[in-house]
């Protein structure tokens, strides 16, 4: 090849990354806001000699990007004593200015929580105050996003 060609060839080339660059740039940036908790729903206890407690997370994204839920790591606190931790792995799309749901299962340590109390607040109709607290992991275009997590609800348990 001669020179001139050369040349050509890599003026074309710097033009093409002057140009994909930022893009590239742009493609890889994190999201301006925070995924956010906005509701948990459905939330649901038994009673059985394995309670559990079922709930679906209820998330917003206000970025224009979508992305992906890799994994959410919450500790569930039943009035103030923990009861359990909820650490799972998702695929799960995360829409660009749109809800997501993420279900929610953890086995409720009731040495921790009290086994009577429990049980006569839950004939009773008690109502019992949760907090999740934790984190989501995220990938927006592959770049790893860690969200904190800290919601409090009410339930109330009853036959």
């Amino acid at each position: 090849m001669t020179l001139k060609v050369l040349g050509k060839i890599h003026i074309a080339a710097c033009l093409i990354l002057a140009v994909a660059f930022p893009l590239l740039l742009q493609s890889c940036q994190k999201p301006d806001k925070d995924i956010i908790l906005r509701q948990v729903r459905d939330v649901v206890a038994d009673a059985s000699s394995d309670p559990m407690l079922k709930a679906e997370a209820v998330f917003y994204n206000p970025n224009k990007i979508s992305g992906r839920l890799k994994n959410i790591k919450v500790e569930i606190f039943v009035n103030g004593k923990k009861a359990g931790v909820v650490n799972k792995d998702y695929t799960i799309r995360i829409p660009a200015r749109g809800e997501f749901s993420v279900p929610l299962e953890v086995r409720l340590n009731m040495k921790e929580l009290g086994t009577l109390n429990t049980i006569l607040g839950v004939l009773g109709g008690k109502k019992f105050d949760i907090k999740y607290v934790g984190n989501l992991r995220l990938t927006y275009h592959g770049v790893p996003v860690k969200v904190p997590i800290d919601h409090k609800s009410q339930i109330r348990v009853s036959f």
